[in-house]
């Protein structure tokens, strides 16, 4: 740290944890691409869509660590939710079901 300076350097890193289960979700659905949300103190979402319309997430401590994972496991990060990348998505039935029900109870 320089003289003056008040401020410290924090390198972060994503855990194997993280890595792990997206090369996981990977393996599993024959490639993967992913957007990554910004979700306040929480951190960053990693929303992974496979190349099969499933999709599912992860979630990480920051964005630099979220894009750090994608990066060691090998999956395609998205600057935004493209329409080919949304068309690609297959909800399940199950999801459906909980839209349904957060509409129907307003």
């Amino acid at each position: 740290m320089a003289d003056g300076s008040d401020t410290t350097a924090t390198i972060e890193h994503p855990n194997a944890g993280l890595v792990t289960g997206l090369k996981e979700f990977v393996g599993a659905h024959g490639g993967a691409k992913a957007v990554i949300e910004y979700v306040g103190r929480r951190g960053a979402r990693i929303v992974l869509v496979g190349k099969d319309g499933e999709w599912g997430d992860q979630f990480a401590e920051s964005t630099t660590v979220a894009r750090q994972a994608c990066e060691k496991a090998g999956v395609t990060v998205e600057n935004e939710w493209e329409r080919e990348l949304v068309e690609l998505m297959r909800p399940t039935n199950d999801l459906w079901r909980s839209m349904s029900k957060r509409t129907l109870s307003r």
